[in-house]
Parts: C-alpha cells; structure tokens; sequence
C-alpha cells in the first residue's frame, strides 16, 4: 500500500487547484499491478473541474482497463495533508467499474498513516442499473 500512496502523492504534485487550494492525487491500481494516476483540475466555473479519482479511473477506461482493485487517495492545502473522503460522484464512478463489496479506498495522509474502506462502505446505495 505505501508504494501505491506514493504513487498518489507523485500525482498531487501535478494538481490544478487556484481556487480551492485543495491539491488531490490519486493512483488507481489494476489487478495486475499497473498502476494510472490523477490528480484534480479545477475550472474557473467549477462545473467543469475533475476529482483526482475520476481522473485516474477515465484515464484507465480510455485506454480499456477495467480490472481494478484499489485506489490510494491523498490531499489538502498547500503544506498540510488531510485524508479526503472522495466525493459522490467519484463513488458512483468507481461503482461503476469496481465490485463495491471488494474494492478498497485506500485514504493516505502519509505512506505510513491511512485508513482503508471497501467500496461498500463509502457508497452503500449506489445507482446501478
């Protein structure tokens, strides 16, 4: 899992975010090792922004992977680290591509210090068809 958040923090160096200050990586990990990063980019009309999990996860499909086992999550400000909790609609993204009951959020503060949630437990009514 440390391999996996510093994969993440690599990822938070790339982040655009002038407005909320809020800098977010996030390194998505396939069943076979491969791993796709993201961060977030923010928009000045915010609508247009996108999460660094999302990132991640359409950079992934684009190139036709949909195997997924985990994904580790770091950010805050500038200079502090926090574990973000991603936000709905990153759930529903992964709950998309992801077996709820079997895959893991991994939410980093550090290599060392972080917390790990099934799917499931962070989305438990999720939209599906």
């Amino acid at each position: 899992m440390e391999t996996l958040i510093r994969e993440a923090l690599g990822a938070r160096k790339y982040a655009y975010a002038p407005y909320s200050g809020f800098l977010v990586g996030a390194a998505l990990e396939c069943r076979d090792g491969t791993v796709y990063t993201g961060c977030n980019i923010e928009n000045a009309s915010y609508s247009p922004s996108n999460c660094a999990e999302r990132t991640a996860f359409f950079k992934a499909v684009s190139e036709g992977r949909r195997d997924f086992c985990r994904i580790a999550i770091v950010g805050g400000k500038e200079g502090e680290m926090t574990a973000p909790v991603p936000c709905g609609v990153c759930l529903q993204v992964m709950s998309e591509f992801c077996q709820a009951e079997k895959f893991e959020i991994i939410l980093a503060k550090s290599e060392t210090e972080f917390e790990v949630k099934k799917l499931e437990e962070l989305l438990p009514c999720r939209f599906s068809l």
